[in-house]
């Protein structure tokens, strides 16, 4: 039992803490309606268009206001209550999600349309997500920080894993389709403002700073100082930029297996098995001494699945099994990365440097959908998705070359937090909400 304790995910943080606990089964929830319109835009945009580079243009659309807003967004994250904030950006989301349920169900079929929703669905997000990621810390002592964080990955990879399946045979009944994976969206965020409405006010420590271009400044300053921090966004960039080929999905799926929608959903669903299954086995990441070279060892496995995956003959469950491998390698990068963000990130810049991280995930994943969609039409699907996965495996390791404190870097002890760029630890920070304390909900919280 102590062996399979320490292999399998912790999951103290939802046993002891109410407030997390709703926050995680609401995110979820929400996060699985997501899933289904992400693959519904997709699918639509390529029925309507029969391009592999129109289904990567949604990289640019989604990469613009995520570039945009993104980093403008982490000052109002440090500046506000963080709380009211994510409400407020959530149910914008929702008011979305209808409008592509509203011109699904018109029959409008305007690829124009379905790029400005998509732009304003992720110009929200750009704020939204970094603010989410300023909850666990606040909810949860620095000893449950690790554990939380792979929670949290096992909430993205059930997403990973339900959504694109479910989405996939919606799609394909005769009688719901697309607009039933948008209508189940705009509905499941009511879970989310449910899990958000019910925490305690959540505002930043100290004098807040002034909204503008010279906050933003001062984020990136740090993360210029810390070869540690820069070392987490550039593996993770090059990972996402050239090693995420998902608008090459469609134009694999219709060459390799007929065009199948069941089979298109079962190709993010193989990525999610394979990072539900890493989430929920997370417990050893927790005791890691050296995340950076364990974030460049995941990196590159990430890159040698996606190659391997390019060159795979049309076998159903060799496709998925790579697939799975890439989704298992994934879980880790995102565990350690986030993990090293927050262990050297003051709490007054965390908005800002959460931030940055959404923009550089997020916009990269974007800019890789470009990447690989312009790639896939000038050669050919399958050498686009070659090319980006060999590309990803030397980009880490030149990083861990061109910086050897990323390379070198420590895991601090869990009683300490660091509170500048170099790593160096300060004392620890009790949650500062009682209501993260099993049992207790103080009457001095407001809800």
């Amino acid at each position: 039992m102590p062996g399979r304790r320490r292999l399998l995910a912790d999951v103290g943080p939802l046993r002891e803490s109410v407030a997390f606990r709703r926050l995680w089964a609401g995110s979820t929830l929400s996060a699985v309606g997501s899933a289904l319109t992400y693959f519904a835009v997709m699918l639509q945009v390529y029925d309507l268009t029969r391009s592999p580079l129109a289904v990567g243009f949604l990289g640019v659309v989604q990469a613009v206001p995520t570039l945009a807003v993104g980093l403008l967004g982490g000052p109002l994250t440090d500046a506000l209550d963080r709380r009211k904030l994510v409400l407020a950006t959530s149910s914008g989301l929702a008011v979305v999600s209808a409008a592509l349920a509203a011109q699904a169900f018109a029959g409008l079929d305007q690829v124009w349309l379905l790029y400005l929703l998509v732009a304003v669905q992720y110009g929200l997000s750009a704020v939204d997500r970094p603010a989410r990621g300023t909850f666990i810390p606040a909810l949860l002592p620095a000893s449950q920080i690790t554990a939380g964080l792979s929670l949290d990955r096992i909430s993205f990879q059930i997403t990973l894993t339900a959504g694109p399946a479910l989405a996939g045979v919606i799609a394909a009944a005769p009688h719901l389709g697309l607009r039933a994976c948008y209508l189940v969206d705009a509905v499941s965020y009511a879970a989310a403002l449910y899990g958000v409405g019910r925490l305690p006010a959540m505002r930043a420590p100290g004098r807040p700073p002034r909204i503008g271009p010279r906050a933003v400044a001062e984020g990136v300053r740090f993360i210029r100082r810390s070869q540690v921090l820069a070392g987490a966004f550039l593996a993770d960039l090059s990972a996402t930029v050239f090693g995420l080929p998902l608008a090459l999905f469609p134009a694999i799926n219709a060459e390799r297996f007929g065009g199948d929608p069941r089979t298109l959903g079962l190709f993010t669903t193989a990525i999610g098995v394979g990072g539900l299954a890493s989430a929920l086995l997370s417990g050893p990441a927790g005791h890691v001494s050296r995340p950076g070279r364990a974030m460049l060892g995941a990196v590159a496995v990430w890159g040698v699945a996606f190659a391997a995956f390019a060159v795979a003959p049309a076998v159903l469950w060799l496709t998925l099994a790579l697939l799975a491998v890439a989704g298992a390698a994934d879980t880790f990068t995102v565990v350690f990365r986030i993990s090293i963000v927050q262990a050297v990130t003051p709490d007054a810049l965390r908005g800002r440097l959460l931030a940055a991280d959404y923009v550089v995930g997020a916009g990269g994943a974007q800019l890789g959908n470009l990447e690989a969609g312009a790639l896939g039409s000038l050669t050919s699907p399958g050498i686009a998705a070659l090319a980006g996965g060999l590309l990803t495996v030397a980009a880490a390791a030149a990083i861990g070359l061109g910086l050897p404190a990323f390379r070198r870097y420590r895991r601090q002890p869990a009683r300490a937090r660091a509170v500048d760029p170099a790593g160096t630890a300060g004392p620890a920070s009790e949650p500062r909400h009682p209501e993260s304390r099993a049992g207790q909900a103080p009457s001095t919280l407001r809800k």
